[in-house]
């Protein structure tokens, strides 16, 4: 049931980010918050959204569109829910002060979240260990064979293990943050977010 707060969703960045998996969810629940204070007004924004990087410098991502960070990782406000998109990951799983914050951080919040290949970054951090977890379908054996400790298991839209969410490619950033909000908010909030993005999304995790 929802509570009558709001809800912090910080979303990493990082160069070669891929565009959607930052977009998606941003795009989602930014539109949860417009729908549910246009249909209640007054009521508490449900979500409250923001990127973070290691320094304000502009992101360059994997289509070479610039992103301009709103906060660090050293200095942001607090978060409920840490979102890692994925894109070209393979600097960053080196980048062992990114991982020990990532890891740092999904013991503070309520919810650890990624899309596409920020699985690995997630797995890399030892965020995924002993977890079932999905990413694209073009990396779940990459996935597998560097990780062995992760479950994976291909064909799963998202996998929702509670406090660590994953999904798969790109686009399906989208279908976790409406299961999420679904989740945290309610289906109807969540059906009727998707109706406004004009976004076709069945809320049942198919088997």
């Amino acid at each position: 049931m929802a509570t009558a707060r709001t809800r912090s969703v910080g979303i990493l960045l990082f160069n070669g980010i891929e565009i959607l998996d930052l977009a998606g969810p941003y795009e989602v629940f930014t539109t949860a918050t417009r729908v549910k204070q246009r249909q209640n007004p007054g009521v508490f924004p449900p979500f409250l959204v923001f990127t973070l990087a290691e320094s304000l410098k502009p992101v360059k991502t994997r289509q070479g569109m610039e992103v301009i960070p709103q906060f660090t990782i050293d200095e942001h406000p607090a978060m409920d829910i840490l979102i890692v998109p994925g894109g070209v990951v393979e600097e960053e799983m080196k980048n062992t002060r990114l991982l020990d914050w990532i890891n740092e951080t999904s013991r503070k919040t309520a919810i650890t979240a990624s899309v596409c290949t920020g699985a690995f970054l997630l797995a890399a951090a030892g965020v995924l260990f002993d977890k079932t977890a999905t990413t694209h379908w073009e990396d779940t054996k990459e996935l597998q064979a560097q990780f062995p400790h992760v479950k994976v298991q291909p064909g799963k839209p998202w996998i929702d293990n509670g406090s660590v969410v994953t999904s798969a490619g790109i686009s399906a950033g989208i279908k976790m943050s409406l299961h999420l909000v679904a989740r945290l908010e309610s289906k109807q909030l969540a059906t009727r977010t998707a109706r406004q993005l004009e976004f076709d999304w069945k809320p049942e995790q198919p088997e």
